[in-house]
């Protein structure tokens, strides 16, 4: 069913940035804020999201203010797009919403030192191999199995547990966000039903938004930190987009269930009871960030699996070790996830829960926790798009961390639902209009790329726009689809 869009106040505060005035509500502890631009804040008052914007103002602990980045759109309490911190020492709340489904659902990207003229002859067969050896789609299994045990050691561990299978090099580990792994999580508050769910899903891809994508870097935007990070002109490169799978579904699905009645027990009223909370230091707080922690490992351990089948792709391919071909990660980043970080606010240092439901980190230049083969460009932020138009890579700026807890958009974000998007698609072929884009694309069925068409996003284009004008994170390069796998 339809949602009725906003009809609240969205108060301009400059070109990027507008305001939900605490005012609003009674309840909202801070103002709400939506980066924005002219024309993509009319497509958000048409949606509901403001409204969960304003709702997230109300929660315990929450500092500064709501946020919703550019991408915004309706989701599960949160907004995707929305990013909120949380201090446990006043009280802060750590909640499933604002952390959503597919824990750790995020994206990674492979360099090669293959160009497009010399994919382009081998194309159709290289994404047909893809699509035959990695597996796509809902419930589908890998070939990758961990016991019960394993799979503990693994959600314990992350990406170090798949280095000592010999299924993970060092370098990988370096390239990824946290190094693959969130200490303090707890494979034992983890269900054996989740454990079920995701015992032969490591190193697969699912359905829905999560794909593997080959592109080309189609226009570089700032030379300097585009030969740090590796790029040039024409390069191919692969994209991979997936999560925690049934696993991390299970987890939040479990924690939602336990939180039933907390938010009561402590005294804290909410607007929404999708906003199902705790105080991160009570003991229901503290059994989900275990649980979450360990599906965040499992997501980056499926997607350095999905990672290590690309490589075993092109290698049979092109007919050379994934070495010679320059397959390097060149990183992976999370984006939905909630992480205790040190930010400033109120000029002094303090640790806080920073949520970021469908957001990306963006760290600055010379921060700490940027690996530092990158430190002097900043974090390398990866925005995928849509297939028939671009993705983007950028490097987090100082602005993030002035002005949204360190935090950038995730993609595109959708205008359109699932079902309005098949409604669209009937009596159309989406792979041969991709293909007329230049674009091979294969899917488990008709309904995975209708759900999927361009025309269900933003324009990438104009998201990263916003946070590039807005300081958040800086234009590096455009990639163009050539060839993707979808469930």
């Amino acid at each position: 069913m339809s949602k009725p869009g906003f009809d609240g106040p969205l108060i301009r505060l400059n070109d990027c940035c507008w305001k939900i005035p605490r005012s609003y509500k009674p309840g909202m502890r801070v103002d709400g804020l939506i980066y924005a631009s002219d024309e993509l804040i009319e497509q958000v008052r048409h949606d509901q999201a403001p409204e969960q914007v304003a709702n997230v103002a109300t929660l315990p602990g929450i500092q500064i203010a709501s946020f919703a980045m550019p991408d915004i759109h309706w989701g599960y309490g949160f907004t995707i797009g929305g990013v909120c911190a949380t201090d446990p020492d006043q009280g802060g709340v750590i909640s499933p919403g604002g952390v959503g489904y597919d824990i750790n659902c995020g994206v990674r990207l492979v360099r090669t030192n293959l160009t497009h003229q010399e994919v382009q002859p081998h194309l159709t067969r290289l994404i047909d191999e893809l699509f035959k050896n990695v597996p796509t789609g809902v419930g589908r299994k890998g070939k990758y199995h961990f016991d019960m045990v394993e799979l503990r050691e693994l959600m314990a561990e992350g990406v170090d547990y798949l280095k000592r299978r010999g299924l993970a090099t060092e370098e990988d580990i370096e390239n990824t966000e946290a190094r693959g792994r969130l200490d303090g999580a707890a494979p034992g508050n983890v269900s054996d039903r989740a454990i079920q769910r995701g015992a032969s899903q490591c190193g697969t891809l699912g359905s829905g938004n999560h794909f593997m994508e080959v592109q080309i870097v189609e226009s570089i935007h700032d030379a300097d930190a585009a030969a740090v990070l590796g790029l040039s002109q024409d390069q191919v490169c692969v994209m991979i987009h997936s999560g925690s799978r049934g696993l991390g579904y299970q987890v939040c699905d479990d924690a939602l269930m336990h939180l039933r009645g907390v938010p009561e027990k402590y005294g804290i009223v909410l607007p929404d009871r999708q906003l199902a909370c705790a105080p991160a230091l009570s003991n229901e707080g503290r059994h989900y960030l275990g649980a979450m922690r360990a599906a965040a490992n499992y997501a980056w351990c499926n997607r350095q699996l999905l990672m290590w089948q690309a490589r075993e792709v092109f290698e049979s391919v092109f007919g050379r070790p994934w070495q010679e071909l320059g397959m390097s990660l060149m990183y992976d980043v999370a984006h939905n996830i909630a992480k205790f970080e040190e930010h400033s606010i109120d000029d002094e240092q303090r640790k806080v829960w920073v949520h970021r439901k469908g957001a990306t980190r963006a760290f600055p230049p010379g921060h700490s926790e940027v690996p530092q083969q990158y430190r002097a460009v900043g974090q390398p932020v990866l925005i995928p798009g849509d297939m028939g138009r671009a993705s983007w890579v950028l490097v987090g700026q100082q602005g993030s961390m002035d002005q949204t807890f360190g935090t950038t958009c995730h993609g595109a974000g959708r205008v359109l639902s699932r079902t309005k998007a098949v409604a669209l698609a009937q009596g159309r072929r989406i792979d041969k209009e991709l293909l007329a884009r230049g674009v091979v694309a294969r899917s488990q069925g008709w309904k995975g790329l209708a759900e999927e068409q361009p025309d269900a996003y933003k324009d990438v284009n104009l998201v990263v726009d916003v946070v590039h004008q807005a300081g958040l994170s800086k234009k590096v390069a455009r990639m163009k689809p050539i060839g993707v796998i979808k469930g």
